[in-house]
């Protein structure tokens, strides 16, 4: 695994998590917070994509070869899945996969926002999750690369970190129409990767396509 693909891997998982287009629920879900609330909120859900995304770097394959489940079918099903959350994206509204109803007034009753729902599921929800095990699992077996995926969830855990701290302003500077703008610009590269996923997943469950 070269350096440029670890900056694609990050941009992906970037793309996918989407900090930017979580910044309004954010807000929501802090809402009569102090600063210091807010920014414990912030590293809270920043930490959690960490963790969560980190366990499924290295348990993602394993949990599949439990299931006997092969990762070109994983590849597939992953990519259907980023598929619709891309299509909710451009749309500019929160897929189902990422937050429910139930989810979202659970936003603005809990106290303590940062694991869930915010780190979980709406920032290292399905669509990261499958991100990570696949690219995990592209590199099975080969601990130095998969210990090196971990840069790119550092990185987008930073993001979430620097994102969210920064939230009131970004707001202010972007809008409504700027947030929506940048999640549907990350809608469409998601459903690139979509498409990537899928690709692949069926040329090595069917060789036969390429005939």
């Amino acid at each position: 695994m070269d350096i440029l693909a670890l900056v694609k891997s990050a941009f992906a998982l970037f793309a996918i998590v989407d900090p930017i287009g979580v910044i309004p629920i954010f807000l929501l879900a802090t809402q009569g917070y102090t600063i210091a609330q807010s920014h414990a909120a912030a590293r809270i859900a920043a930490l959690t994509v960490l963790g969560v995304l980190t366990l499924f770097i290295f348990a993602g394959e394993p949990l599949l070869a439990f299931f006997g489940i092969r990762l070109a079918a994983f590849s597939v099903a992953g990519g259907l899945l980023l598929l619709l959350l891309a299509l909710s994206m451009v749309e500019a509204h929160v897929s189902p996969q990422r937050q429910t109803q139930d989810e979202a007034q659970e936003a603005e009753e809990k106290d303590s926002v940062g694991v869930v729902p915010l780190g979980v599921p709406l920032l290292a929800g399905p669509g990261a999750i499958t991100h990570v095990i696949v690219a995990s699992g592209a590199v099975q077996g080969d601990a130095l690369h998969q210990g090196l995926l971990l840069i790119p969830v550092v990185l987008v855990s930073l993001s979430v970190w620097l994102a969210f701290r920064a939230a009131p302003m970004i707001a202010r500077r972007l809008g409504k129409t700027g947030i929506h703008v940048v999640t549907r610009l990350m809608g469409l590269i998601i459903a690139a990767i979509s498409v990537e996923m899928i690709a692949g997943g069926l040329v090595k469950l069917f060789p036969g396509l390429l005939a």
